[in-house]
């Protein structure tokens, strides 16, 4: 199953709304996430406003966006969210993120060490 990081900027004079708004994610958006394969999903902020998002998909990253994108909901989340971030260049949050690239993996090397033996 593919793991997905991801960066995005949060205003800094946003952060504690931002804060707010995911403690409180509505019902719908989260079944939505859930249910296009957004699994083990987790927001991670610092306090300039850095925002590292996580998540494992079924497919990939495309599959996962267009899924989200199908739905009605995740429209009027993307539209609410959107003011909160920087250098979106007109993209929606969950299109417009950083991807990261997975450089180290523990279980990954431990198979790979243990199927040497």
């Amino acid at each position: 199953m593919p793991r997905v990081c991801f960066q995005l900027q949060v205003k800094p004079d946003r952060i504690e709304e931002y804060k707010v708004r995911h403690a409180a994610v509505w019902p719908e958006m989260l079944r939505a996430l859930h249910e296009t394969g957004w699994h083990n999903y987790s927001l991670f902020l610092r306090e300039d406003g850095l925002l590292i998002g996580y998540f494992e998909t079924p497919d990939s990253v495309a599959a996962a966006q267009a899924g989200m994108a199908a739905t009605a909901v995740n429209a009027r989340w993307q539209a609410e969210m959107g003011e909160f971030f920087e250098e979106l260049d007109g993209q929606a949050p969950d299109e417009g993120f950083l991807v990261l690239e997975e450089v180290f993996h523990l279980e990954d090397q431990l198979t790979r060490t243990d199927s040497e033996k």
